[in-house]
């Protein structure tokens, strides 16, 4: 059974080192590969898909750094008894206290996952977690400022992303310590994060961190790879005109930008610019949705959710996300 578990683990390291390996290699070498005769034969689409899979990648892996690390650190320097003296024992006081850690947290949704995965196995109640993974995204000082940049002529949407952000958070916040109730939703095997890497050997608690931040660096990666084709995918072969001309009001382009913010997986440091581009074309009500979904479920975030969550609460917290977000939405275009 040893045997077994040992041999699942070194399959792992080496699926992760190869895909790594893949990645080094196209981002040193592309020019050279692109220029290649063997590539000549091939549709300019497939080296399309090539160059948006590394553009992503590129963004989000000094934010999976970041994410990996503070999960590092985290697991290192807190303890349990930590989280409960920062947390009130009241459940509804607990969401007003986790609203606002983004400031703190300055991380955005390709790096939240791993850090809501740690506190929440350190004593963080489930629904707790659940807003800080959706609030932290978009309620930090780097995307506020990304989005007030992109938006200083029209701050409704810089004051909406915010608001309906909180809102949103709140109100599935709310529903989940109703359904789930603090049970454990986590996978049971991503555990070795967690396991003891001295093995009897007396270790600093920095290169604790280090050797923690790496086993989740290769947990994270596979998934964020295979993420980033997707979303490449999704950028190169379908044709963003024909998707604009279905938004035509308020319902159908509100639920279209839901649907572009998910299959584009742009970082939320980066969204508003994006988002920007549309600015002619949609309602303010629209653009808001899309820098408020995005952040929250798009497809990388999505498949790191099914590697670290249970099935039935992702896909429970999935339906959450878009039918509040498409509702508070509505509801604010309606009112405002």
């Amino acid at each position: 059974m040893r045997d077994l578990a040992t041999r699942d683990v070194i399959r792992k390291e080496m699926i992760g080192l190869l895909l790594l390996a893949i990645f080094i290699i196209s981002f040193l070498f592309m020019e050279e590969i692109k220029n290649d005769s063997v590539f000549d034969n091939l549709p300019s689409s497939i080296m399309h898909v090539n160059t948006v899979f590394l553009s992503i990648l590129i963004e989000a892996v000094p934010f999976i750094l970041l994410g990996v690390f503070v999960s590092a650190l985290i697991q290192t320097f807190v303890t349990e008894q930590h989280i409960q003296r920062l947390i009130p024992k009241n459940p509804f006081l607990g969401i007003g206290v986790v609203l606002f850690m983004g400031i703190i947290f300055p991380v955005c949704e390709c790096a939240i996952i791993p850090v809501v995965r740690r506190l929440i196995k350190k004593g963080l109640p489930l629904h707790l977690g659940t807003v800080f993974l959706l609030t932290v995204p978009i309620v930090n000082p780097v995307v506020i400022l990304s989005t007030f940049y992109a938006f200083r002529n029209n701050m409704e949407v810089v004051y909406g992303r915010i608001g309906l952000a909180l809102l949103v958070a709140i109100i599935i916040g709310l529903i989940v310590y109703w359904v789930f109730r603090n049970k454990d939703q986590l996978r049971s095997h991503i555990e070795h994060g967690a396991h003891d890497h001295s093995h009897g050997i007396t270790m600093s608690r920095w290169k604790q961190t280090v050797y923690h931040a790496s086993d989740e660096f290769f947990d994270t990666g596979k998934f964020l790879i295979f993420g980033a084709f997707l979303a490449s995918m999704f950028q190169v072969f379908i044709n963003r005109n024909d998707l604009l001309a279905l938004g035509g009001n308020e319902w159908s382009s509100t639920g279209l930008m839901m649907g572009l913010a998910f299959l584009l997986s742009i970082c939320s440091e980066a969204d508003a610019f994006i988002a920007a581009s549309f600015g002619s074309t949609f309602t303010v009500g629209s653009i808001i949705a899309f820098l408020v979904y995005g952040p929250m479920l798009d497809v990388k975030n999505m498949l790191m959710m099914f590697a670290y969550f249970k099935t039935r609460f992702v896909f429970v917290l999935m339906g959450l996300i878009t039918l509040t977000v498409f509702a508070v939405t509505m509801v604010y275009q309606f009112v405002a």
